[in-house]
């Protein structure tokens, strides 16, 4: 994990042009759920992520989901999902390296200063929690409940480099 995420990296919104983070960062801070739509387990989460990044909607910061597919397997993958969130593709996993991350699913808060303010590998409940409650204490927000009822069991996660 990189302790600043590097200024120039492209990230690819499913319905629009590229911006670095240096652009999506001017005004809020960026929370990305970071799914490999090709294992069973990212499919698993899904409703967690989207449970998790509602309760951040309306607070100082830009939620999203990123995903290591294309824009047509984005699509198929979030269903109805991809008109509620931003939604990051990352087809050949240039943002996952530059955000050095070695597992997913992930969850990453990059602060407006590029620092990594949390991150959370696999599907560590625990782990989720943490980066959640940092980001509630920063934003001024309420926090998830992690776990809840129907989320999956954890799981180690599989290798970010595909």
């Amino acid at each position: 994990m990189v302790t600043d995420a590097p200024a120039d990296l492209e990230l690819r919104p499913l319905n629009g042009e590229p911006h670095t983070l240096r652009e999506l960062l001017t005004t809020f801070h960026l929370v990305t759920a970071v799914l490999d739509p090709y294992t069973a387990e990212s499919a698993w989460l899904l409703p967690t992520v989207g449970r998790v990044l509602r309760v951040y909607d309306e607070a100082d910061c830009r939620v999203a989901i990123t995903l290591t597919c294309d824009e047509i397997g984005a699509r198929q993958f979030l269903g109805p999902y991809a008109k509620e969130f931003l939604t990051f593709v990352d087809p050949d996993r240039t943002a996952v390296a530059g955000l050095g991350l070695s597992t997913l699913p992930a969850l990453v808060h990059i602060r407006q200063d590029l620092s990594i303010a949390g991150a959370a590998e696999g599907w560590d409940p625990t782990a989720w929690r943490e980066v959640t409650e940092r980001l509630s204490k920063a934003m001024r927000w309420s926090r998830p409940v992690i776990p809840a009822l129907r989320d999956p069991a954890p799981y180690a996660g599989t290798p970010a480099a595909g």
